[in-house]
Parts: C-alpha cells; sequence; structure tokens
C-alpha cells in the first residue's frame, strides 16, 4: 500500500497536500482499494467555503456511493475535470491524475489535526 510521506491524512481515508494557501484533496490508495471500482465522482460545492468534515462531493463505485468530506475548512476553488472521462484514475492513480479538488485554505491551523504518514499507516493496519 503506497502512503506517501509528503501528505497529511484523515481518519476517513483522505490526503491532503499543501503548497501555500492551497490544499489539494483525494482519496487514499487504501481507500480506493476498499471502493473497488470507482465509476463516478460528483462534487457540486465548486466556489462554496465548507467548514472541516462538510461533505464536498461523493464516490460512487460499483458496490457502493460514499460522502467526501472536507478535511480542513476552505473554498473548493477547483475540480478535477479528467475524473469526468476518467474516473477509474482514482483507481490507478490516487494520488496523481487521481486527485479530486483543490481548496483555498480557511484556517491553516486545522492542519495540525491531521494524520502524518505513519500515523495513517498505524490508522490502516490497525
Amino acid at each position: 500500500m503506497n502512503i506517501p510521506d509528503n501528505l497529511k491524512y484523515t481518519q476517513d481515508h483522505e490526503w491532503v497536500l499543501v503548497d501555500g494557501d492551497t490544499a489539494t484533496i483525494g482519496v487514499t490508495d487504501f481507500a480506493q482499494s476498499e471502493l473497488g471500482d470507482i465509476v463516478y465522482v460528483d462534487v457540486d460545492t465548486l466556489d462554496e467555503t465548507l467548514e472541516k468534515e462538510e461533505v464536498f462531493g461523493s464516490i460512487e463505485a460499483v458496490k457502493t456511493v460514499s460522502d467526501l468530506l472536507i478535511p480542513i475548512a476552505g473554498e473548493v476553488i477547483e475540480f478535477n475535470e479528467g475524473l469526468e472521462d476518467a474516473p477509474e484514475n482514482i483507481n490507478s492513480d490516487p494520488y496523481g491524475d487521481g486527485w479530486i479538488v483543490k481548496i483555498k485554505i480557511s484556517d491553516s491551523k486545522e492542519l495540525d489535526s491531521l494524520l502524518d504518514a505513519k500515523a495513517y499507516q498505524k490508522l490502516v493496519e490497525g
């Protein structure tokens, strides 16, 4: 299982890549493997400012639909439009072409509540 050291993680199996006041968000390798073949991603919160852990969209796999929770407060500024035609990118490249949204961070202190790679690895290994 791939757990890059340069990312932050949530207990809900999402990853966060911080670049200045922007954060890119996606689901982890563990999450995509648990979901199975992803067939659709819905994000209808573009240009909205959300509080931490609000639903920003949903991800649909062959067997299930899961809500996507924003890991830190911010304004959704970009959706990965490549996922409209190729949602399976989340399965094949969850930390690259499979990113889901970018947000403008509201409160960078909230980043402190996220897990580092070692803590996330402990979480998934139980």
